[in-house]
């Protein structure tokens, strides 16, 4: 991970915008709201801990292509009890690499 890239921060505060959600916050990390649902976002991960919380929370971690790989083999062998999704930022660009699961379909 590594210092805090201001424009990685400012990218994925402009994504959310797009989508629709309501930012607050203007550090590394921030809160983005969308009708029912808030998603607590990480820009970096200035340390080695990733964030704890509660069961039923979404975390949404934004990380630039060489972060990504390493980010989600954390986060898989880590099994946090949250909801988490990686966006990765590439240039102007971004894509979702891993979201969460949809909802459970029984039959």
């Amino acid at each position: 991970m590594g210092p805090v890239n201001m424009r990685l921060v400012e990218q994925a505060r402009s994504i959310f915008a797009e989508l629709g959600y309501s930012v607050e916050g203007d550090g590394p990390e921030f809160r983005a709201e969308r009708a029912w649902k808030v998603v607590h976002v990480n820009t970096v991960l200035e340390n080695d801990e990733l964030p704890t919380s509660t069961n039923g929370e979404f975390h949404c971690f934004v990380a630039q292509p060489d972060d990504a790989d390493d980010l989600e083999e954390r986060l898989t062998s880590t099994d946090p009890s949250y909801e988490w999704a990686i966006i990765v930022v590439d240039g102007d660009d971004y894509q979702v690499e891993r979201a969460p699961p949809g909802p459970r379909v029984t039959a």
